[in-house]
């Protein structure tokens, strides 16, 4: 396997050990393997990794992901996470709407109640 294969195969946590690694024995080093991953995009792969966001925060975008060469697979991926993330905005919808109404319940209770004291006040 070509050293340069190599290299891209490494996870996430081979990268972070080798820049600390590189930092603590001669920071240039640490500095060439940071820009690297700078450079070359892999730091932004992270990121894009779970859209940018922890689990069960969506923005409503849909997300590109990388082709795995089986067209089949790639459709009923992005179809599914289509639907999926339409889902999740009818969902946040919902809790809205039952926000929305959970607080009108209560002022609702609070003006009977302080009408109720006010009328029993004038008596």
């Amino acid at each position: 396997m070509p050293t340069a294969a190599m290299f891209d195969d490494m996870p996430k946590g081979a990268w972070i050990a080798l820049m600390v690694i590189g930092f603590v024995l001669f920071w240039p080093v640490g500095l060439g393997v940071l820009a690297y991953l700078i450079w070359s995009g892999k730091m932004q792969a992270w990121k894009h990794e779970h859209g940018g966001r922890r689990y069960g925060c969506g923005s409503g975008r849909f997300r590109h992901h990388r082709s795995t060469g089986n067209s089949a697979f790639d459709a009923y991926r992005d179809e599914t996470l289509k639907r999926m993330e339409e889902e999740q905005k009818a969902f946040g919808e919902f809790l809205d709407r039952l926000r929305r109404a959970k607080d009108q319940a209560e002022f609702d209770q609070f003006m009977t109640e302080r009408r109720a004291v006010e009328s029993s006040s004038a008596s």
